[in-house]
C-alpha cells in the first residue's frame, strides 16, 4: 500500500455525517485547551464510538477495519515489531497479504508514525485501522514478557558475579529502590502475572537452576528458568517486603505485602519453606480492584442458586461449601456474605488468613503462634452478639462442635470442608467425633463444588472425540451422546496458546431434610448414603460438568478431570 495521504478527521467525520459541525467545534475548543488529540475529545465528549471513528477512515483509505478482538495474530508475526515500538507507534503487525505486511494503526492519519514503520520494517506495509483501546489491549495480550525477564535474571546474575559486597544495592537497600536489579526482575515478574491472570507465582530452586512458575486457571507452566546463583536475592527482597525475618532460613514462613502495578492494587500472600536447594517462595496474588462477586454472577444451576440462597436467608443453621484446595470455595461465601451484608446484621470472620476485605465485616485473623486459634477466637466471637458467622474452616473436633452449638443457638454459620463430595460431609463430621445429634440438626445445607477450566471464546472449533472420551460421555449420555458436537479450544494469543481462558465452578447441594436427619440418628451411613444419593441424582458435580460441556463452555477432557477426582 502506498503512503496514506493527509486526512482532516473532523472534516472526514462532518462529511461522513458522524458528526455535526457544532460538535466538532466544540471538540476542537477542547482540543485546543487541553492538548488531547482530536478523536480522543470526540469520543470522550459521547459525539462518535472508537469505531466510527476508526470505520471512517478505512473507508476513505479503502483499508480495512480490523476488530482485533477476532484476530489472532501469529508470534512471528509479532516479533517483527518490538513491544516499545508497537506502544510508541500504535500499531500491530498482525500478519502477511499478498507480499506485505498487515500492520494495524490506531491513527494512519500520523505519516511520521507510519513512515517510522516502513523503516523498521523494512517491508511493504498493508495497512488496516484499528481501535485505540482494542489495539493496546491486544499489546497486552500478544507480547510476552518472557525474554524480558530472561534478561533481567541474566543481568542480576551477572551483577551478582561482579560485585559480591555490594549486596545491598542489589536488594535496593542502599540505592533507589526501583532501579535495583532485584526490584526491576520482580517486578516484571509481577507485571507478567497480572497480564497473564495467574493466581499464583512459585519460585523454586533446583540443583542446577531457579525455576519460576505461574498457576493460570489452576495449572502451573514454567515461565522461566534462571541461574540459582539469584534465588538467594529474589528469596531475601521478598521477604523484606513481607517483613519475614531474613535471618532464619531453616524454617517456613508466612507474610503478605502490598503492591500497585498499572494502577492495579494488589495484595501478595508470601509462603516460604526450606527445600534441599534452597528456599522456595509461593506467592498467591489477589488484585483488591476486581470487587466482589456476586452470586448471581458464579455461574450457579437456577435450582442450585435458588436453594443456596433460601439456605443462607434462614436466621439459624449451619451452611457448607466443600471441595479441595482452591476450588473457589472462599469466592462462594464471600458472595454469600457480600449479599447477606446489611446494616441490621452483624457479621464476624474468623479466618487463615483474612482473603478478602469487606466493609461493614468484623473479619479476626487466626494467629496459632501466640495461641489465637480459631476455637479461642470462635468462642470470643459468639460473645459479641453476631448474626451470621463465618468459620474459614472447620479444620478439628472442637472447632466444629463450636460452630455446630453457635448454630444450634441461634446462628447462621458458614465454613468450608475439605472433603471429596456434598453426600461424604456429614460422615466426615461423625469421623472427627462430632457427636450425631449435632451433625443432624445444625447441618442446613452441604454445596460441593470444583473449578473446570472454561474453553477460550476466540479460539473454539468443534472437536472429535476420541475413543476413550467418547465412551465416557455415552456413559453420561446414552445414545443421546452422537447428537451432541463438544467444542475445544485451538490455542490463540487470547489464552496464551492453551484453548482455556478462565474457570468456573461446578456444584452438586445436599439438603438435609427429616427423612436425612433421621438417618443420622439413626447411626446408619449406608442407608445415610442411598437417600442422600436418591436425592442428588442427575444433579451431581459430574453431571454439572457434562452439562457445561454440552453448553460449549469446557472440554470432555475436563469434565473426565473432575470424575476422576471424585473416584480417587
Amino acid at each position: 500500500m502506498a503512503r496514506p495521504e493527509k486526512i482532516r478527521l473532523g472534516d472526514l467525520l462532518v462529511q461522513q455525517g458522524l458528526v455535526t459541525a457544532e460538535q466538532l467545534k466544540l471538540a476542537l475548543d477542547e482540543q485546543k485547551r487541553t492538548g488531547r488529540k482530536l478523536g480522543r475529545v470526540l469520543v470522550d465528549s459521547g459525539f462518535v464510538t472508537e469505531e466510527g471513528i476508526s470505520t471512517a477512515l478505512a473507508r476513505q483509505l479503502g483499508a480495512d477495519f480490523i476488530d482485533l478482538r477476532q484476530f489472532n495474530p501469529k508470534p512471528e508475526h509479532i516479533s517483527l515489531l518490538p513491544e516499545t515500538q508497537a506502544r510508541r507507534l500504535r500499531s500491530l503487525v498482525l500478519g502477511e497479504r499478498a507480499g506485505m505486511l498487515l500492520v494495524g494503526m490506531a491513527d494512519p492519519t500520523d505519516l511520521a508514525a507510519f513512515d517510522d514503520l516502513a523503516r523498521l520494517l523494512k517491508r511493504d506495509i498493508d495497512l488496516a485501522v484499528v481501535t485505540e483501546s482494542q489495539l493496546l489491549a491486544a499489546i497486552d495480550r500478544v507480547y510476552s514478557r518472557t525474554e524480558e525477564i530472561h534478561g533481567l535474571a541474566r543481568e542480576l546474575t551477572a551483577d551478582m558475579s561482579d560485585v559480591p559486597a555490594e549486596f545491598g544495592n542489589l536488594l535496593g537497600l542502599t540505592t533507589g529502590a526501583e532501579d535495583a536489579p532485584v526490584v526491576r526482575l520482580l517486578n516484571t515478574v509481577f507485571e507478567e502475572a497480572l497480564k497473564l491472570h495467574a493466581s499464583d507465582i512459585h519460585i523454586e530452586p533446583q540443583e542446577k537452576s531457579l525455576l519460576i512458575r505461574f498457576r493460570i486457571d489452576g495449572v502451573l507452566h514454567i515461565q522461566t528458568e534462571a541461574d540459582t546463583k539469584i534465588a538467594t536475592a529474589l528469596v531475601l527482597r521478598l521477604k523484606l517486603m513481607s517483613g519475614l525475618d531474613i535471618s532464619e532460613k531453616r524454617l517456613p514462613q508466612d507474610g503478605r505485602f502490598n503492591i500497585k502495578l498499572r494502577d492495579v492494587p494488589l495484595d501478595i500472600r508470601i509462603s516460604s519453606m526450606p527445600t534441599q536447594h534452597g528456599e522456595s517462595v509461593v506467592m498467591r496474588l489477589l488484585a483488591q480492584n476486581t470487587g466482589l462477586l456476586q452470586l448471581d454472577r458464579l455461574r450457579m444451576p437456577p435450582h442450585i442458586l435458588e436453594r443456596f440462597r433460601h439456605a443462607i436467608a434462614r436466621p439459624s443453621g449451619i451452611v457448607l461449601v466443600t471441595g479441595p484446595t482452591g476450588s473457589g470455595k472462599t469466592t462462594t461465601l464471600y458472595a454469600a456474605l457480600n449479599e447477606l451484608n446489611t446494616p441490621e446484621k452483624k457479621i464476624i470472620t474468623v479466618e487463615d488468613p483474612v482473603e478478602y476485605r469487606l466493609p461493614g465485616i468484623n473479619q479476626v485473623q487466626v494467629h496459632e503462634k501466640i495461641d489465637l486459634s480459631f476455637s479461642r477466637v470462635l468462642r470470643s466471637a459468639l460473645r459479641q452478639d453476631p448474626d451470621i458467622v463465618l468459620i474459614g474452616e472447620m479444620r478439628d473436633q472442637e472447632t466444629a462442635e463450636i460452630g455446630m452449638r453457635a448454630a444450634m443457638t441461634g446462628h447462621l454459620v458458614l465454613s468450608t470442608l475439605h472433603t471429596n463430595d456434598a453426600l461424604s460431609t456429614p460422615i466426615r463430621l461423625l469421623d472427627m467425633g462430632v457427636p450425631r445429634y449435632m451433625v443432624a440438626l445444625s447441618i442446613q445445607m452441604v454445596l460441593a463444588q470444583r473449578l473446570v477450566r472454561v474453553i477460550c471464546e476466540n479460539c473454539a472449533v468443534p472437536y472429535t472425540l476420541l475413543p476413550h472420551e467418547h465412551e465416557w460421555l455415552r456413559i453420561e449420555l446414552g445414545d443421546q451422546v452422537d447428537s451432541h458436537r463438544p467444542l475445544h479450544g485451538q490455542g490463540c494469543s487470547h489464552c496464551a496458546n492453551t484453548g482455556y481462558k478462565g474457570r468456573q465452578a461446578v456444584y452438586e447441594m445436599l439438603e438435609m431434610t427429616n427423612t436425612l436427619v433421621e438417618a443420622v440418628n439413626r447411626g446408619d451411613p449406608n442407608e445415610f448414603m442411598a437417600l442422600g444419593r436418591e436425592q442428588m441424582a442427575g444433579h451431581t458435580l459430574r453431571r454439572d460438568a457434562v452439562r457445561l460441556v454440552l453448553a460449549g463452555r469446557t472440554t470432555v477432557n475436563e469434565a473426565m478431570r473432575i470424575s476422576t477426582q471424585l473416584d480417587e
